[in-house]
């Protein structure tokens, strides 16, 4: 894993790099954002020709690590105008990686005549998307699939990619060869559209050997890696049982669920709606082809994923995660879960962030387009996306731009990106992430939600959050899953040794949130010079209307939050 394939579009041509000394310890986000910080101009026109999409690898990916080959998509992005990094599951990073690439770079464009890409170890070939431009995902993966077989990776975009919506993202293939997983946030695959490509074909190896420094030390680390992720009741029990929906039962709980709209943080009635255990419930009851349990990669041993079937077995959905039953469900006030899974299915074959959709769905319901809980007129809205209507092309700005067009004052979306379905209301130290994180309002930038503390007091939250998000810094560079988290806090020599094995050196938690760190350094870096501030600031809304059932409005102190980089930085980087 020790090469750069740059695949130059306009050229149509590959060339396989050697890994310079100075990214030899990067991974993942670490990688995506240097790549980017290095060969993109802060102020270039995210979709003119400037820009560039990096595809990465995690320092563990293709190794059969349990849940550490997810893939990083860095980029200059459309929605934010900022850096971006958008992660995803799925067999990308672990083919990659097994074919001996750290890194792919798309530059130039092909939008002349749109292109597939197909990588393989000793670069990429080419061949017109033809027929495929203009399919949904799933009728596109039905011929890729039949030509190059479902154990190939595959990233590829649907029509909103296509249409450069900043609301599309890459889809990536499960090991199923679903193209489910995705790297949704930020625009990325309005990107990849830009430049013209339909899908990523990665070629899969065989019995690829995978190289350490010292083989026993490897096999012991890994060992005990594996141990302590199955023996964590988060990583061992919980998520395979109830994967992410349980969190929206401790999000009604703490009172700080996103529902109609963010005017309320609890459910009506959760055992009989959206509970996740209710979830869990439903699917064992159909039968079929559902399941409660999936790995979205090679090698998962955690399997936190699902299959949601209808009421005759056959598989509606797969997977539904928190954040989709958050901003397609509860916040546009949906609460039966068959009619959010085939909202989720619809965003995934129209190639689509669920986050950034439900936000524009609730803005759209604001404005009288449809009614809140009116499953056609929603279903119908996504039509306009999939047709690239003018009302559509409006939708594809996001939320932000969407609320904007239609003068609507009720979105919440911080550097132009809709946040995650914790209100920062409740859960303040996400409230100040989705402030001050350099990829705008992003819950994976630094989640919060499983810290010991009180959450809706304002005090300390800026320090929680920053922690939170240097620490994230360093799981998405080592292209983990975040939920092994707690499992590598309770005995972390287990991965220190893994990365000891694999790369040498020693490996300790300073070093690791160093690696944290010089990663925000970098993204912060280049948002300053393409003018992005550090801070952005609510609307109104959330600090004059408290949240039901606890009261609480969003208030932080301003000083705090200008000052939360400051530790990064010298006093004349950081203007203190």
């Amino acid at each position: 894993m020790n090469s750069i394939l740059r695949i130059d579009l306009s050229a149509k041509r590959s060339v396989k790099e050697e890994l310079p000394e100075k990214y030899q310890l990067l991974g993942g986000r670490g990688l995506s954002s240097r790549i980017i910080a290095d060969e993109v101009p802060p102020h270039c026109d995210p979709l003119g020709k400037y820009n560039k999409l990096a595809l990465t690898c995690g320092l563990l990916a293709g190794t059969g690590a349990s849940s550490a080959s997810r893939v990083s998509v860095g980029t200059k992005s459309p929605l934010t105008g900022g850096i971006k990094e958008a992660s995803g599951g799925g067999l990308t990073a672990y083919n990659l990686a097994r074919l001996g690439y750290r890194a792919l770079i798309l530059q130039g464009t092909a939008r002349s005549k749109p292109q597939i890409i197909i990588v393989d170890e000793n670069g990429a070939t080419f061949e017109d998307a033809g027929e495929l431009w203009g399919l949904g995902t799933f009728a596109a993966m039905e011929k890729l699939g039949a030509r190059f077989g479902k154990s190939t990776a595959y990233a590829l975009i649907g029509p909103a990619g296509e249409f450069r919506m900043n609301l599309a993202g890459i889809a990536h293939t499960d090991i199923d060869g679903r193209p489910t997983r995705y790297s949704a946030r930020g625009g990325v695959g309005a990107v990849m559209g830009g430049m013209g490509v339909k899908a990523i074909v990665v070629r899969g190896v065989i019995g690829a050997h995978t190289y350490a420094k010292d083989e026993q030390l490897w096999k012991d680390g890994v060992k005990r890696y594996t141990k302590a992720v199955m023996a964590h009741p988060v990583t061992g029990d919980l998520m395979p049982k109830f994967g992410t929906s349980t969190t929206m039962d401790q999000m009604h709980g703490l009172g700080a669920a996103a529902v109609h709209n963010f005017r309320r943080g609890q459910l009506d009635d959760l055992e009989n709606t959206l509970s996740g255990r209710r979830m869990r419930d439903v699917i064992l009851e159909r039968g079929g082809e559902g399941s409660t349990t999936h790995a979205c990669m090679p090698g998962c041993i955690v399997r936190c994923s699902n299959i949601f079937p209808d009421e005759q077995g056959k598989e509606i959905n797969s997977p539904m995660e928190y954040e989709t039953m958050g901003f397609l469900g509860s916040n546009i006030c949906l609460f039966d879960f068959d009619s959010v899974n085939r909202l989720n299915h619809i965003c995934n074959d129209l190639g689509v962030d669920t986050i950034e959709t439900g936000g524009v769905l609730a803005v759209a319901a604001e404005e009288g387009l449809t009614e809140f809980g009116n499953f056609e007129g929603l279903e119908k809205l996504l039509g306009e996306i999939a047709g690239g209507t003018p009302l559509g092309r409006l939708m594809g700005l996001g939320a932000a731009g969407f609320a904007r067009a239609y003068g609507s004052a009720r979105y919440v979306a911080p550097k132009g990106q809709t946040i995650g379905a914790y209100d920062p209301r409740t859960i303040k130290t996400n409230g100040v992430t989705y402030l001050t994180s350099p990829m705008g309002g992003d819950h994976t930038a630094g989640n919060g939600l499983f810290l010991q503390i009180d959450h809706p007091d304002p005090k300390g939250k800026v320090q929680e959050s920053y922690k939170c998000q240097v620490v994230s810094g360093w799981v998405d560079t080592l292209g983990l899953c975040t939920f092994l988290r707690t499992a590598h806090a309770a005995d972390p020599s287990a991965l220190f040794d893994a990365l000891k094995a694999r790369y040498g050196g020693e490996w300790t938690q300073e070093r690791l949130d160093e690696m944290g760190r010089e990663t925000l350094r970098t993204e912060i870096s280049f948002n300053r010079r393409a003018g992005i501030s550090d801070v952005s600031y609510y609307g109104d809304f959330l600090s004059d209307e408290p949240l039901p059932p606890l009261g609480t409005v969003w208030k932080i102190d301003e000083e705090e939050l200008e000052n939360i980089w400051a530790p990064l930085f010298s006093k004349e980087e950081a203007g203190v």
